[in-house]
């Protein structure tokens, strides 16, 4: 078995990590020169495409394994980066970057967390690709019981991202401003895209650690390919802790309760709906409150309690209500 191109790094790690930055670099450039929102998601998601081919075309003579893991992460990154552009053409702008755009390294930064970002959760297909890995042979076949539950998963989170993103956008297209989506996978959980991308790339994992934990892969290379763990990790703390269900879960709950927008329906929804793990909202919204802080992940940090969280008071918000009702639909 050929061993692939050696560059940099028997790993690929300063390889992907250089190209990275560059191709983030380039895209910022024209972002903040032109003050031009419409690209920035596009160059996250299609960074991921542009490493997995770079880093498949160094193997020289990919196996199986290889080709489905790196085509695996490519349709991913390509399905993603070319939604959010879609996505962003429609709205015209990233509000994201409103008190950003104008200021170069608060600007900046973000890019640079982009730039971690695609390189941490590539780590499982540039490993696998890498010299380091391919120097083994031969390596056991593509097909084993880890390959094949790595393939379902990722079919699975595949078509639960993609169909509930679309059943999102075209709910939001169709509905005014106050109502929110419980239809689809939404009606089994509260954020099914983030779910979908979770296990997306664990399944990634699943088939790139396969080499190692079929024990054709060894020393430094099996020690490598354990620790890609690194990259669903990242991810799944990022849509945890950082950039997701925090910036969604509490504040939208409080928008919606301080501006009365169907507070009263969307807190049964809240009760009845998990947050992130589908499951079937009539045993949901009986289980004990412990069940679903704990092994349903939904962490009082999500969670708004009016009494501690809204800047209005219980009088306010029912006032708010009654202003809303007496307004003509068109007018909301």
């Amino acid at each position: 078995m050929a061993d692939g191109v050696h560059v940099l790094d028997n790993y690929y790690l300063v390889t992907t990590l250089l190209i990275t930055i560059a191709y983030q670099l380039f895209f910022f450039s024209i972002a903040f020169s032109l003050k031009f929102d419409k690209l920035t998601d596009f160059a996250g998601g299609s960074n991921f495409v542009v490493l997995a081919i770079i880093t498949l075309s160094f193997s020289r003579y990919p196996d199986a394994r290889q080709i489905v893991a790196s085509i695996f992460i490519m349709a991913w990154g390509l399905r993603l980066s070319l939604f959010l552009l879609y996505r962003v053409l429609k709205t015209g702008k990233d509000d994201r970057f409103d008190d950003k755009r104008d200021k170069f390294f608060p600007f900046l930064g973000f890019w640079v967390f982009q730039m971690l970002w695609v390189w941490a959760v590539s780590l499982p297909v540039t490993v696998l690709n890498s010299p380091a890995v391919r120097q083994y042979s031969p390596q056991a076949s593509f097909g084993t019981g880890r390959d094949v539950a790595g393939v379902v998963l990722f079919a699975i989170g595949f078509i639960m991202e993609s169909v509930s993103d679309v059943h999102r956008m075209v709910f939001r297209a169709r509905n005014d401003k106050s109502a929110f989506c419980d239809s689809g996978f939404f009606n089994w959980s509260r954020h099914p895209n983030y779910f979908g991308e979770i296990i997306m790339q664990f399944s990634i994992y699943m088939i790139s650690v396969s080499a190692a934990a079929d024990g054709s892969v060894g020393g430094q290379a099996f020690k490598a390919l354990y620790a890609t763990i690194l990259g669903p990790f990242f991810l799944t703390i990022l849509l945890m802790f950082v950039s997701g269900l925090p910036l969604s879960e509490r504040p939208g709950a409080k928008k919606r309760y301080e501006n009365g927008l169907h507070w009263d329906a969307y807190q049964r929804y809240l009760n009845r709906t998990s947050i992130l793990i589908p499951f079937p909202p009539q045993i949901y919204e009986k289980l004990p409150t412990l069940v679903k802080r704990t092994i349903f992940l939904e962490f009082p940090i999500y969670v708004f309690d009016p009494t501690n969280h809204s800047d209005i008071t219980k009088d306010q918000q029912a006032a708010t209500i009654r202003d809303r009702s007496s307004k003509q639909p068109e007018e909301i």
